[in-house]
């Protein structure tokens, strides 16, 4: 941190001085809620100055006084912003969700302000009219290429009376994508189902009886156990329980997030963002929102995505089909004659799954180690990249949960950036798993390298145990440590595109291709010892983890196809009008022909992905898109023989993994693969092949 960043405040706030920490770690135990918003407010008004400056300079638009210029514009605001929402997701509080709600359509403001100014987006539009008498180099003509689209459609070129109409919708958007977030938040933190008996605990193992001792515990609630709307309890609470009436119960409370009554409510909220959205694509001049997003995707085009997303819908409806005849057939045979319902399908799944490959997750979970399975994670990004972790325990985080490494070249020491690992659920944090930046990468005025964190949200062991993951768990970690890789890996000049800073149908693709590399037997073998006895997992079992892969695909693809094809039609719209959301989720199902057994991974009152924030709205089908990427990709190592291949890591990263938007993600594709992909490996992939 230089002296630059500093703010004009009081001197007890953090952000009114320079960093000294290590690295310029944010001080966490310093900053303290009241800081934030005076922090905030005087972050805005520098900015505000330093876009007038740029406005306001006699000398005649270039790159260097206007598009490097706005790079340099802003800084303190990042270092603010940077804290202050990755503790609003990670570690809130009722101090931190106010200033959020407060704050969220102010920034909107402020962006909206400088995106439309007419006299910052001339100076821009001069530069970008000359482009090609200025002799940039690629990653020159990127950043004017990107900048220049970015205000287009922000509304740059739209008339006065439809500028302040966009402003103000993009406002509002703001704050009803803040208050959903916090709606799921507390219907996900106030919910527990908590068990008097041992006969509320039937059928489940050791390992999550544990965990939701610790649950209740947290809650309140000692001597008991407690199911939470946390991923790692409620659906291990799915899968062994044969209490039927508290798997109905449980699951009921985890698919009505967002839509039980009362303040917490989001129905009217998505109606709104629904209406709004289409609205402010009609005013961008495009016919639907999802034209409006797709525009700028790889995809382009919603008929493009659609195409994909159904590919995949028919193959995995007829398999789930046929799922659901085998689970109601092995229910029958156990005495229960009752239609499968969306609480039983993981039950009675696992049941078939035990049945057909003798995997048992109760038996895999003790070879499953959290500490090793992060290893793994790291020791895989040696071999490929070339990289060394260091715990740095004398560094602190935002809470007693966030361990810190730091990053290095291995070869020569370099430092490659900090990486925060924050793994265990409680009520303070949001739900599902991610990767964010404290701090990005760049190499534009100075070195400066990245300050990465992922959040998951795992069940937390009880007191000297080990904390043990299911499979989902320990992919999940991988993927997120995949992005964390995107961001640390970043080196690129400008901060604009560094690190994940890529098309939202793109960004998935180093996630998605790290998983592949867990479900090896060289890392499984290596790192995948019994908690108990030490021993590696056996070979046999991890064959039967591999031949299990495609079991219960026409469920998973089905649950997860259909939350993209319900977000592909609510932003196809063009005219929403008084739009009921339930009743609309339901019309797209009963067309689609969704399965009764079947609830989609995410419905709509609680699909955050969509409607908290702007990032995945008409773009849930980006982790298929991703797929079809990852999964050709990860053929390459395997068609080399070598899942580490040294030339093919070295394209890997130089291509994918370090170059931020430097390039068209088709383009950067292409120079890794030597072609496109075809979708032929994903169908293999999930044995939907015909």
């Amino acid at each position: 941190m230089t002296a630059a960043d500093a703010l004009s405040l009081p001197a007890g706030n953090p952000f009114a001085e320079a960093w000294q920490t290590p690295f310029g770690l944010p001080p966490f135990q310093a900053i303290k809620p009241e800081h934030i918003q005076p922090a905030f407010e005087a972050a805005l008004e520098r900015h505000k100055q330093e876009i007038a400056a740029i406005v306001a300079d006699p000398a005649a638009p270039d790159f260097a006084n206007t598009i490097e210029a706005l790079e340099r514009a802003g800084r303190a605001l990042s270092r603010v912003g940077g804290v202050f929402y990755n503790l609003a997701g990670a570690d809130t509080n009722e101090a931190l969700q106010a200033i959020e709600r407060t704050l969220s359509p102010v920034t909107s403001r402020h962006w909206s302000a400088i995106m439309m100014d007419a006299g910052l987006f001339a100076r821009v539009d001069a530069v970008f009219a000359k482009r090609e008498t200025l002799g940039f180099d690629a990653e020159q003509a990127r950043l004017l290429e990107r900048t220049h689209r970015g205000f287009i459609r922000s509304g740059a070129q739209l008339g006065p009376e439809d500028k302040a109409r966009l402003a103000a919708i993009s406002e509002r958007l703001a704050e009803l994508g803040t208050q959903f977030g916090q709606n799921v938040l507390k219907d996900e933190s106030s919910y527990a189902l908590v068990i008097e008996d041992e006969a509320g605990l039937a059928g489940l193992p050791a390992f999550l009886v544990a965990a939701m001792a610790r649950a209740a515990g947290d809650r309140g609630h000692e001597g008991k156990h407690a199911v939470t709307l946390s991923r790692s309890i409620i659906e291990p609470f799915l899968t062994f329980s044969t209490r039927r009436d508290l798997r109905e119960e449980a699951f009921v409370a985890w698919t009505k997030r967002g839509e039980n009554g009362g303040e917490t409510d989001n129905r009217a909220i998505v109606a709104e963002m629904v209406t709004l959205r289409a609205e402010k694509a009609r005013l961008l001049g495009f016919a639907t929102f999802a034209h409006f997003k797709l525009d700028d995707s790889m995809a382009k085009t919603p008929e493009n995505v659609r195409d994909l997303l159904e590919l995949v819908w028919k193959p995995a409806k007829a398999r789930a089909v046929q799922e659901a005849a085998n689970l109601a057939a092995l229910a029958q045979s156990e005495g229960e004659n009752a239609a499968i319902r969306p609480w039983d399908w993981r039950h009675y799944a696992e049941k078939v799954r035990q049945q057909t490959f003798a995997l048992d997750e109760a038996v895999l979970k003790p070879y499953l180690q959290l500490d090793r399975i992060i290893t793994a994670a790291f020791d895989v990004a040696g071999k490929l990249f070339g990289l060394a972790f260091e715990e740095r325990r004398d560094l602190v985080g935002y809470h007693p949960d966030v361990r810190i490494w730091e990053v290095k070249e291995a070869a020569s020491g370099r430092h490659i950036g900090l990486f925060l690992g924050d793994y265990f659920a409680r009520a303070s944090k949001r739900s599902g798993a991610w990767m964010s930046a404290y701090r990005s990468q760049r190499n534009f005025d100075g070195e400066v390298r990245p300050i990465i964190v992922n959040v998951c949200n795992f069940a937390k062991p009880s007191e000297g145990k080990p904390a043990l993951l299911s499979i989902d768990d320990a992919r999940t970690l991988f993927h997120e440590f995949g992005h964390a890789l995107h961001g640390l890996l970043s080196d690129v000049r400008y901060g604009s595109l560094a690190g994940t800073s890529v098309s939202r149908d793109f960004v998935e693709l180093p996630s998605q291709l790290y998983e592949h590399w867990f479900l090896t037997k060289e890392v499984m073998q290596s790192y995948c010892l019994h908690a108990e006895t030490g021993e590696p997992i056996p070979e046999a079992l991890i064959e039967k983890i591999k031949r299990a892969q495609t079991f219960n695909q026409g469920f998973s693809t089905v649950e997860y196809t259909s939350s993209a094809l319900v977000d592909l039609a609510f932003h196809s719209l063009e005219n929403p009008g008084e739009i009921d959301p339930l009743a609309f989720e339901a019309a797209e199902l009963a067309r689609l022909g969704m399965p009764a057994e079947i609830t989609m991974r995410h419905r709509t009152p609680h699909f955050a992905h969509v409607f908290s924030g702007d990032g995945y709205s008409a773009g849930y089908y980006s982790y298929l898109w991703s797929e079809v990427m990852d999964a050709d990709a990860f053929n390459a190592f395997l068609e080399s023989g070598d899942i580490f291949a040294p030339e093919l890591a070295a394209k890997l990263k130089r291509y994918i993994y370090s170059a931020g938007d430097t390039r068209d993600a088709a383009e950067a594709y292409t120079l890794f693969r030597g072609r496109l992909p075809t979708p032929d490996a994903l169908l293999e992939k999930r044995g939907l092949a015909a």
